[in-house]
This record gives structure tokens, C-alpha cells and sequence, in this order.
């Protein structure tokens, strides 16, 4: 098994006890709301830890706190994948997909317009 997939499979093993100790049963389109709205809030604590406040006196980034939100995030987004009915080999052949067409839509070879990089006049 690839980290990938084991990330999958722990995560779908934590969710599957959290639902049945807490006796939550919402649909898939229930859980993945939530688990967008939790993601949401954790990117919001990723950009904490990053120091975004430049009306602030900076203080230096703390790596393992930035690390830790940034964990949790993957935590919600795999959430997100399994409700959705994506397992670790479909995420990584649609990220695949997705992005060799982002290099196409950069390059100017995409049916796409407009993301092509213009070269300095």
C-alpha cells in the first residue's frame, strides 16, 4: 500500500468510528458540507500560523504549528474525497488529468483562453 492509500484508509477508519461512537448519520452531501466548512476554518488557522497580519509587529512562523493545521486540513480534505467517492487512486489519476491540463493552459494548448503567459514586449 502507497502513503496515499494508507492515508485513505486510516482516515476512512477514523471517520467510520467517529460516526458510530457519536451516532452521527448524515448523508454524503451533509458530510461534505461540514467537512468544507472544517476545512474552511482550518485554512483560516494555516493563514494564522503564517503570520498574515502585517499590521501586526511580525513574529516568526512556527513550523510545527503551521505543520499541524496544515494536517488537519489534509485530515478534512480526505474526509471530503471519501464522502465523495473518491479513493486514493481516483484522486491521484483526476490530479494527473488536472494537472497536465494546467500545463497546457499555460503553455497556450489548452481549448481554454486566457491563461497562457504572455511574453515580455
Amino acid at each position: 500500500m502507497d502513503r496515499l492509500e494508507e492515508i485513505f484508509t486510516w482516515q476512512h477508519q477514523f471517520n467510520q468510528q467517529l460516526r458510530r461512537d457519536r451516532q452521527l448519520d448524515w448523508d454524503a452531501a451533509t458530510w461534505i458540507q461540514k467537512e468544507a466548512l472544517a476545512l474552511m476554518v482550518e485554512l483560516g488557522e494555516v493563514v494564522e500560523e503564517a503570520r498574515f497580519k502585517w499590521w501586526k509587529n511580525p513574529e516568526p512562523i512556527q513550523p510545527e504549528k503551521l505543520h499541524e493545521e496544515l494536517v488537519d486540513v489534509l485530515h478534512f480534505f480526505i474526509s471530503m474525497c471519501l464522502d465523495a467517492g473518491l479513493d486514493a487512486e481516483s484522486l491521484y489519476q483526476a490530479y494527473l488529468k488536472k494537472n497536465q491540463e494546467n500545463f497546457r493552459r499555460q503553455a497556450g494548448l489548452s481549448e481554454k483562453s486566457g491563461y497562457a503567459v504572455k511574453s515580455p514586449e
